[in-house]
């Protein structure tokens, strides 16, 4: 068993199915209506995110960039509110057949909102010198606890590194359809 293949408890963490379909049964599932072209779906092991484009508010052409901002958040919180129970719906059928959590999301300008996300808790190994990497994040701070900087420290270093880290997923994908075409033991 290669690392990282424990779940809790000790014994082999069960992966869930795959979701490569999940794009198209999801695009088949949404509204007619809902966004304003198809939906950006990311997904891991963990979670599925679904993050619609809703159409911008009409405002007049005097308006401030205030006005639009609210406009753009109000658009996104009646967007929630009259979706909720479809929204609900279409996660728990998901949720039953791909074994993930859903959240949902949207985009209206400028502005991008993530409804309820799914937080994995992650466990990890530090050296002292990482820990006080941490420490200075909490004392000054930046984070309320050695958590939410390891989080902050991760969010940075994607921020900053998402060329490579696109560069390394597309590199995992060709090493994924590598490993198709061989011979199935």
């Amino acid at each position: 068993m290669r690392r990282g293949e424990w779940g809790r408890g000790g014994g082999p963490r069960s992966e869930p199915p795959p979701a490569t379909d999940a794009p198209a049964w999801i695009g088949g599932a949404l509204p007619d209506g809902w966004f304003t072209g198809p939906a950006e779906i990311t997904i891991d092991r963990d979670e599925i995110t679904i993050v619609g484009r809703l159409s911008d508010p009409p405002l007049p052409d005097d308006a401030t960039d205030a006005d639009r901002s609210a406009a753009e958040q109000g658009r996104i919180a009646g967007f929630r509110e009259t979706t909720r129970d479809q929204r609900i719906g279409i996660a728990q059928q998901l949720e039953r057949r791909y074994q993930r959590k859903v959240a949902w999301g949207v985009r209206v300008g400028e502005n991008r909102e993530l409804f309820t996300t799914f937080s994995a808790p992650v466990m990890t190994r530090l050296r002292q010198a990482e820990r006080q990497v941490l420490d200075t994040l909490v004392d000054s701070g930046v984070a309320r606890s050695r958590s939410e900087a390891l989080a902050w420290c991760v969010a940075l270093v994607g921020q900053h590194a998402e060329s490579w880290l696109a560069e390394l997923r597309q590199a995992m994908t060709q090493v994924d359809e590598l490993r198709k075409q061989g011979p199935s033991v």
